[in-house]
């Protein structure tokens, strides 16, 4: 159902079925498709709330039909990820696409959340399928095991999937120590099992201010 086509665009094969994608990320479509305006992009009534208490923004949109739509965001690297019934956390702006199948809401993250401007939620996605997520640049996959934790720059994190804790270091940060005013007050510190993505280039944070 999913396919790249190119680092940069993503292809969806539809047979009637549908497919959930951050409202504006349509290029093209063929055939017959009918779309629908989703609010928030969590389920429900907690999904709605949460978004609205914490100010973060993302608009999704269900396209269903028969044919092949193409989605792309800003000419960013498109990243597709397998879901074995477990959970990926996601930054919402990185979030591009999700089978209808999987379901999509909100977890508090935290500090981290609210220093990136984000409000103190990220996004869910959940079940069996496949997510399409975005980052500036290809984005490295990195596993986390319980022998080797791993420190992230906030501003590089994209997501994270698997039996994953999360913590929050502060102190010297990566910019600090190469000489560079970036910001950061911490760092995440992801300590379990599975995988973080990270992308190469880094997002504005303003957690020295929080």
């Amino acid at each position: 159902m999913f396919r790249l086509q190119g680092s940069k665009v993503l292809a969806v094969d539809m047979t009637g079925d549908a497919v959930k994608a951050k409202n504006g990320s349509m290029v093209a479509y063929d055939g017959q498709m009918a779309f629908k305006k989703m609010s928030g992009g969590g389920e429900g009534l907690r999904g709605m709330v949460t978004r609205r208490l914490t100010g973060e923004q993302m608009t999704v949109m269900e396209v269903r039909g028969q044919g092949t739509c193409w989605f792309a965001d800003r000419a960013s690297e498109i990243n597709l990820v397998n879901l074995q019934g477990d959970t990926l956390y996601v930054e919402s702006s990185n979030l591009l696409a999700a089978d209808s199948g999987l379901r999509t809401g909100t977890s508090f993250t935290g500090m981290r959340g609210a220093s990136q401007g984000n409000g103190l939620f990220t996004t869910t996605v959940e079940g069996h399928g496949r997510a399409a997520i975005t980052s500036d640049g290809p984005a490295v996959v990195l596993r986390v095991s319980p022998q080797f934790p791993l420190t992230v720059d906030p501003g590089a994190y994209v997501a994270h999937q698997g039996n994953v804790r999360q913590s929050f270091q502060s102190g010297v940060t990566f910019r600090t120590l190469m000489g560079e005013g970036g910001g950061e007050a911490f760092q995440i510190r992801f300590e379990g099992d599975g995988l973080v993505y990270v992308q190469p280039s880094e997002r504005n944070t303003i957690a020295g201010d929080v």
